[in-house]
């Protein structure tokens, strides 16, 4: 299986980076905080560094509060009792996915992409809009695949595309009419666009995570959670390998001093849990081994899972952490019934985060020791 390691490109030149604090990647930036203490700096203190632009690569900034704000909203977590719904979601959608597949291709391995969009975009959608009925929020949760798959070609463009290009006009029409379908449950807290970003988020991440996490599990099949492994430790360990957000930018509201850089106003900071996830400083055991898959790392009592910032920090984290890791540790309970098998290689996709492309695979049910 392909690693972020040999992926090259952009990740190569981010886990290249000499770790001495913040370092420019090119004579103008973008600069990234290499260092854990940096790095935070730069998530919790929006008052110098701001979120950046919209999803969509619109450049419309016409909710700034300033000439480098973006105006991005800042949502809620998500409530206790919304994840508790949207992790049952889950479970019933993670077996429905398995046995429609099981019924129409029976004969063909399954794939870890297609599998889990509609159980995760579900799952998301009930915890997000909970007082929608299952037709409703069935309906809203196709609209934001849709969306999702549009923003794909956008997204990856080299050049933010023309806005009557194709590609713009497809996210323009899938955007809409997700947004049509959200109007009746929006608010002065939580407008239809607002309600849709957070949903796509809330779907496109813990989708490639999932995948990732199949497929770090079929590589590895002793370290499958049963026995002595945790399945959250499987979880953690693939979210520091592999974060489908694998890099996050800030934009600076005014000149920073970056330890003893001087960064100008509206440049671009990266940071990135990929990076930090290497750090020996943030993850246990051999120092020469951090790029291997070893869920039993995070037995270790003095170190805390989750350090290297994969759901970022301060106001603008992720909302969602605590649904998409149910999403994620349900899927990690479930493997550690079966024998999972990749297919085909699995490459790094890094054209939208970071992707497992492909990621196909077959089961069997696990065997038991012998007697």
């Amino acid at each position: 299986m392909g690693s972020a390691e040999s992926a090259g490109g952009r990740l190569g030149a981010v886990l290249s980076a000499p770790r001495t604090g913040a370092v420019a990647l090119g004579p103008h930036g973008p600069w990234l905080a290499t260092t854990p203490g940096l790095a935070k700096r730069v998530l919790t203190d929006p008052a110098s560094f701001d979120f950046p632009g919209d999803v969509s690569r619109s450049g419309d900034l016409s909710g700034s509060t300033g000439d480098t704000r973006s105006g991005h909203t800042v949502f809620a977590p998500l409530a206790a009792e919304d994840v508790a719904q949207g992790r049952a979601v889950f479970g019933d959608e993670w077996r429905a996915a398995l046995l429609a597949h099981d019924r129409s291709e029976p004969a063909t391995p399954y794939d870890a992409m297609a599998l889990l969009r509609r159980p995760v975009a579900r799952s998301t959608a009930a915890a997000v809009l909970p007082g929608l009925a299952t037709p409703e929020r069935d309906l809203v949760a196709d609209l934001v695949l849709a969306w999702v798959d549009a923003l794909g070609p956008v997204i990856a463009a080299r050049r933010p595309p023309h806005r009557w290009s194709r590609a713009r006009r497809a996210e323009r029409v899938t955007r809409v009419a997700l947004e049509d379908a959200l109007d009746p449950v929006a608010d002065r807290d939580r407008s239809a666009t607002q309600l849709a970003t957070m949903l796509a988020a809330g779907t496109q991440v813990p989708v490639a995570a999932g995948a990732w996490l199949i497929a770090w599990l079929a590589q590895h099949p002793s370290e499958a959670p049963g026995g002595t492994v945790d399945p959250v430790h499987a979880v953690w360990e693939t979210l520091r390998l592999t974060p489908p957000t694998w890099v996050t930018a800030r934009i600076t509201t005014a000149e920073v001093d970056l330890d003893g850089q001087l960064v100008p106003q509206g440049r671009v900071v990266l940071v990135s849990p990929l990076l930090l996830g290497r750090s020996e400083e943030l993850v246990p055991g051999d120092g020469e081994r951090l790029a291997d898959f070893d869920p039993a790392r995070w037995t270790d009592p003095d170190r805390r899972p989750g350090a290297w910032l994969p759901f970022g920090a301060g106001p603008h984290a992720c909302p969602g952490r605590t649904l998409g890791l149910a999403q994620l540790v349900h899927v990690a309970q479930w493997a550690s019934a079966q024998e999972i098998a990749l297919v085909e290689d699995v490459s790094v996709d890094q054209s939208r985060g970071i992707l497992p492309s492909p990621c196909r695979f077959t089961l069997a049910p696990r065997r038991g020791p012998s007697p």
